[in-house]
């Protein structure tokens, strides 16, 4: 079983990855060229963002 304090930390860790994930993506697509990279990195963008805005919504919950 976990503790509060270890799975904030978990939590964090995946919040962290999100956004790098998220930055990474938006670098790559500032690079690409052509309709369908832009959208295929703007789907993943929004893939990341939605399941950062999970992880922040269960941090928020635990951290009271």
């Amino acid at each position: 079983m976990t503790t509060d304090g270890s799975t904030l930390i978990e939590l964090d860790a995946r919040i962290a990855a999100a956004r790098a994930n998220i930055a990474e993506l938006t670098e790559q697509a500032t690079g690409s060229s052509g309709a369908a990279d832009e959208e295929r990195t703007a789907e993943r963008i929004a893939n990341q963002q939605a399941q950062l805005n999970v992880l922040l919504a269960e941090r928020e919950v635990l951290a009271g």
